[in-house]
């Protein structure tokens, strides 16, 4: 049981092999317990984060795993407000695996969150519980090498480069005093007691995410996401309407859950992007003019200012889509699955979004579960499109 229940990924991943992954850890409440962005002069690009005490010894944390486990280097990570991104190298194998190791940190930063806990409860309720044995020097065991003053305090191991922190590290903290406790971490945070709920408190319940970046291209598109991740939630608390999830917007009959600019809904021209299968396999046996032809005429349409619409969902339909993205071009995407909370466009989609020029509309709910695109489901969403330049189309709307 307790095997399957660490299993989080597919059968056969050489979880004790060389290998890179990305680890994500949470704060359930998403509560900002961890940093507070800062984003000097309105500019997105210059946002960083400035960790609480907590967000420091959550990150110092990391540099613990790395001692103990000398085969792990981190690559990149990032801490942000209410969640930390890592992305580790396991340079050559190990007696353990990678799963166990991640289970070691998440189990060190819980001991660091109860510590957090009885620095926000009443003084008696901490006396209480320091009484029945869960101690600050009890809690502050972090994965049975550790105390909570070590992982505050300690420096940056050899095998973590400090330039590839996206972070920004609290400067000036004396250790003493956050070895201490960790009350400082409520007000760096803003918040009071009450506001982190009642005693006690937990905060790192759920477990770390951790996936194997094994496909090519893999490991900078995730580097590069980490990267950015301060830049990107900057941009999403200035232009919020962007990328709030927007229910039960109606198109024609249909019901459409819905981020980015839902002002590309009203008026102008709108066409359909959808490669046929005979155009493709025409090109497969030599004939590409159809294809060619029908790719070019979308891009020209665009440039035209008929706004596309489609789930762009064959290679030949994702490259026009590329070119939309280059030239500017707004357009509506259908998704096939929903939103989930907190979502965000994807690296191809965000700056766009941002801008005004993207609308992403799903007729589906979130599905955690959902992996892939079934052919029902492009046939749905490619007729969906049709009825919407149908709905849109049509005088006086």
């Amino acid at each position: 049981m307790e095997q399957d229940k660490w299993h989080w990924q597919e059968p056969g991943t050489a979880w004790k092999g060389i290998g890179v992954y990305h680890v994500t850890l949470t704060v359930p409440s998403r509560q900002p317990l961890l940093g507070t962005l800062a984003i000097p002069g309105g500019d997105p690009s210059q946002a960083h984060v400035v960790r609480t005490p907590l967000g420091n010894a959550v990150v110092d944390e990391l540099y613990v795993m790395c001692r103990l486990y000398p085969p792990v280097r981190i690559i990149q990570f990032c801490l942000m407000p209410d969640h930390l991104h890592a992305v580790i190298h396991v340079t050559r194998p190990m007696d353990t695996s990678i799963r166990s190791v991640i289970r070691g940190y998440w189990q060190g930063v819980k001991k660091l969150g109860r510590a957090y806990t009885l620095s926000l409860a009443p003084p008696n309720a901490g006396a209480s519980a320091l009484a029945g044995g869960s101690s600050l020097a009890g809690a502050s065991s972090l994965a049975g090498a550790s105390s909570l003053s070590g992982a505050l305090a300690s420096p940056t191991p050899s095998s973590v480069a400090p330039e590839f922190n996206s972070g920004t590290m609290n400067k000036g903290l004396a250790p003493a005093a956050t070895a201490a406790g960790l009350a400082p971490a409520a007000t760096a945070a803003g918040l009071a007691p009450a506001a982190a709920g009642s005693y006690p408190f937990p905060i790192f319940t759920e477990r770390p995410f951790i996936r194997p970046l094994s496909r090519r291209g893999q490991l900078q598109t995730m580097i590069h996401y980490v990267q950015m991740n301060p830049q990107r939630l900057a941009t999403k608390r200035l232009k919020p309407g962007y990328f709030r999830v927007q229910k039960d917007i109606c198109i024609g009959n249909r019901k459409f859950d819905g981020v980015g600019n839902v002002a590309l809904l009203q008026g102008g021209e709108y066409a359909t992007v959808h490669v046929r299968s005979t155009m493709v396999k025409a090109a497969e046996h030599g004939d590409d003019k159809p294809l060619r032809d029908y790719m070019n005429s979308r891009v020209l349409l665009a440039r035209s200012r008929t706004l596309m619409v489609s789930p762009f969902i064959s290679p030949q339909e994702k490259r026009v889509m590329q070119v939309l993205l280059q030239e500017k071009h707004p357009f509506i995407l259908l998704a096939d699955n929903g939103f989930r909370d907190y979502y965000k466009p994807s690296d191809a989609h965000f700056d766009a979004c941002a801008a005004g020029r993207v609308l992403i509309l799903s007729p589906w709910p979130y599905d955690e579960g959902k992996r892939h695109i079934t052919r029902p489901e492009c046939v749905a969403l490619n007729a969906m499109a049709d009825d919407i330049c149908n709905t849109l189309n049509r005088p006086g709307l």
